[in-house]
């Protein structure tokens, strides 16, 4: 059961230290209580944050740097900022790219989306459903488009799921509400982000009733994963859950994979988990 060393891991939730924090404006603008002062806007869940990278002069070069050292062989990184798309271009065996969707956009964000994928070849796309201003809904018919286009296009969907951190209205992202997206669109691949708490018990219900649904790690130290979703994997979900981190956002590499020795899988799992499940969503193969 203890972590296997020979497994080159695919993180599918890693970026860099950018400059400052302003890439978390679009959040401070909902927020309504005093955490629109923290840097983080979310700072008040994590502890030692690595701040101390932000501002390097060569961003991709730390994150390498911290993917070398815990035997993370490939990132799923956005394509939103130019860091991102430089790193796509210099390092395409280190790095996969994944679009960002906004349904407030309408054609325009379909459009978007072609985009993305025809110029960086993304190989799946990013929803943040809470954090829309004004936010939308899981299953709103405003997401029905961007569902449509994932499948065209044959990629995933990787979408926050359960109460978010930060502090605005969470009915967004209610776990029932990926039932009927399942029932809409069956060849849908739909991976959860940031633990479904505090509806886990559900998600792993849903995720054993639709084959195209699936579970990421990110944003949780390996010790807080939930406890449903641990003995999933070790039984019946060994091929849907699936290894993401956090960071530079809010967790070192560090951290995470320290508590990642004291994760209870069993043997057959680790591969999955830290690798196999993501390779075969996002078409990464034994040397990417």
């Amino acid at each position: 059961m203890a972590m296997p060393s020979d497994v080159g891991i695919i993180d599918t939730m890693i970026g860099f230290p950018a400059s400052d924090f302003s890439q978390y404006d679009f959040i401070r603008k909902q927020l309504k209580d005093d955490s629109t002062e923290f840097e983080f806007p979310v700072e008040y869940m994590f502890k030692n944050v690595p701040k101390e990278l932000y501002g390097s002069d060569n961003p991709i070069s730390v994150t390498l740097h911290e993917m070398d050292r815990f035997g993370v062989e490939v990132g799923v990184i956005g394509v939103g900022d130019e860091v991102s798309r430089q790193a796509l271009q210099d390092h395409p065996d280190r790095f996969v790219g994944s679009g960002w969707v906004d349904p407030n956009r309408g054609m325009k964000g379909i459009r978007a989306m072609v985009r993305q994928y025809e110029e960086y070849g993304v190989r799946a796309f990013t929803a943040f459903n809470a954090g829309y201003n004004p936010q939308v809904g899981l299953d709103e018919a405003l997401m029905y488009p961007i569902y449509a286009k994932c499948v065209e296009l044959d990629v995933p969907i990787f979408s926050c799921v359960g109460v978010p951190g930060p502090r605005f209205p969470m009915w967004p992202q209610h776990v029932e509400r990926l039932d009927q997206i399942m029932y809409d669109f069956p060849e849908l691949v739909f991976v959860t982000r940031h633990g479904c708490e505090p509806w886990e018990d559900l998600a792993v219900k849903l995720m054993l009733k639709w084959p195209n649904l699936y579970y990421s790690t990110s944003a949780f130290a390996p010790k807080h994963y939930p406890e449903a979703v641990i003995d999933y994997a070790n039984s019946r979900g060994a091929d849907k859950v699936i290894y993401a981190g956090y960071f530079p956002m809010g967790l070192s590499l560090e951290r995470i994979m320290t508590d990642m020795q004291n994760l209870p899988l069993r043997d057959e799992v680790w591969p999955k988990f830290l690798r196999g499940n993501a390779a075969k969503l996002l078409r990464i193969g034994a040397s990417s």
